[in-house]
């Protein structure tokens, strides 16, 4: 049995915390008295939810996929509010659309931040969470075990989330560090709500059973978290239904090709389906830093946007 322990007084450290669930997570941690690092690509915002803390804090902006920007922000954060105790690998990003026709650059980009950023964040803090005995919370996703159609590079990168966080587990377990994964569901972030915004999408989300379509309120999904860091647990679910739903990840694929089978072909008939473009990005912020890697113009003389749909 996982074993509880005291968070007050301790540095925590979350990734995406500009908005959304890292914020609410930011904000429960600091409830219980702990002492946060907020980490994201939007200063201002970033700055804005520390305001609203009541408690000790320090804000970076940093891509978590930038090796070295993270390790300089493990060293300021931990000059500043010292070695943390709790990381929680927030930070994510979605697309949408048929994977064939998907722009490589955005499909790697979801990769990279969900996967590879959550990497690069256990890898830069880890020196400090095994001198505290601390946890590392990754955010996964039931599309590690529930992979949808439209979502390649999403379902992908979190069923490779769930992979290392596994991985990194038993690596740390006899270092008294504790590894988690967490589950979410269904959560009010601009992610979902992006995502609705695309009627293919959303009426997929509607064929789901009706527990399973429920949106939860992003305060709700932080506390439920923040449960599972106090109890240092293996795996976090949101809601913690979720918990029963581990039992039928062997017929979850059956099940929806089954879906897929019968309902995409009539929504890819009536609806249009384009590249979605990331979701959850904040007004477009990950749109221009892809915008501003991309060559010059093709050999049809039209420049390629790396942005997506």
């Amino acid at each position: 049995m996982a074993r509880s322990w005291e968070l007050e007084g301790r540095t925590a450290v979350v990734t995406g915390a500009a908005r959304g669930l890292g914020a609410g997570l930011a904000r429960r941690l600091a409830g219980r008295g702990m002492r946060v690092a907020l980490l994201g690509r939007e200063r201002a915002t970033l700055a804005a939810v520390a305001g609203t803390l009541g408690t000790e804090s320090h804000t970076v902006e940093v891509d978590v996929t930038d090796d070295a920007g993270m390790e300089r922000a493990a060293a300021e954060i931990t000059r500043v509010l010292g070695a943390p105790s709790v990381v929680v690998a927030n930070a994510g990003v979605a697309e949408g659309g048929p994977f064939e026709t998907s722009d490589p650059d955005t499909w790697r980009r979801v990769v990279e931040v969900n996967l590879v950023g959550g990497a690069i964040t256990a890898r830069a803090f880890l020196p400090g969470l095994r001198a505290e005995g601390g946890y590392f919370l990754q955010v996964a996703s039931t599309a590690a075990f529930g992979a949808a159609p439209m979502m390649s590079a999403y379902c992908a990168s979190k069923a490779g989330a769930e992979a290392f966080a596994r991985s990194l587990r038993a690596e740390m377990a006899h270092q008294d560090v504790g590894v988690g994964v967490a589950y979410l569901h269904w959560t009010d972030t601009d992610m979902v709500r992006d995502a609705d915004r695309h009627r293919v999408l959303r009426e997929l989300r509607g064929h789901m059973p009706g527990p399973a379509r429920r949106v939860y309120p992003v305060d709700r999904v932080a506390s439920w978290l923040v449960r599972g860091v106090e109890r240092r647990s293996a795996s976090v679910y949101a809601p913690p239904w979720l918990r029963l739903a581990q039992a039928g990840r062997p017929f979850f694929p059956l099940a929806v090709d089954l879906l897929s089978r019968r309902e995409l072909p009539r929504l890819m008939r009536e609806h249009s389906f384009e590249q979605t473009g990331l979701l959850g990005v904040g007004g477009g912020i990950e749109e221009r830093l892809i915008d501003r890697t991309s060559p010059g113009p093709t050999a049809d003389g039209q420049g390629r946007r790396r942005g997506g749909g």
